[in-house]
């Protein structure tokens, strides 16, 4: 099955969470065939690992990027068309008077030229970009 969704940092932060929320869970483990990330996003996760002292909790954070990201997710690269999308992105809300981060572009970009549908507990971040598709899995 084609990936249909480009799952957003914290939401692959919340499956590893001592406590995630449920809704999450259920909906990774029932998309789980059409589930996808980006390099930016394993960046994120990879950064904010190696910051941890070495732990427990480092240990099992680095067991699931290389045991479940890894392996099991298609990760989109940042590439020549989603610079392009991003780039005229930016420079139309540049016109408008809106910055959004710079790695939030590159995420929508990932996700807008390769026709997924963003997950992120964050959907105010992505509510400038042009015909982003996003959902929360989060709060609903």
């Amino acid at each position: 099955m084609m990936p249909r969704y480009l799952l957003d940092t914290n939401i692959l932060s919340e499956v590893i969470k001592p406590t995630p929320v449920h809704s999450v869970i259920n909906a990774v483990a029932h998309h789980k065939k059409s589930l996808a990330t980006a390099t930016i996003v394993l960046h994120e996760i990879m950064y904010g690992c190696f910051r941890l002292p070495p732990s427990k909790r480092r240990t099992n954070i680095q067991q699931y990027i290389e045991t479940v990201i890894l392996s099991e997710l298609p990760i989109f690269p940042y590439d020549e068309n989603a610079a392009r999308w991003h780039a005229q992105q930016r420079a139309d809300l540049a016109r408008q008077g809106t910055t959004p981060s710079f790695i939030d572009g590159q995420i929508a970009a990932i996700a807008k030229t390769n026709e997924l549908i963003l997950v992120t507990r964050n959907i105010s971040d992505f509510r400038y970009f042009l015909d982003l598709q996003v959902e929360n899995w989060v709060d609903g």
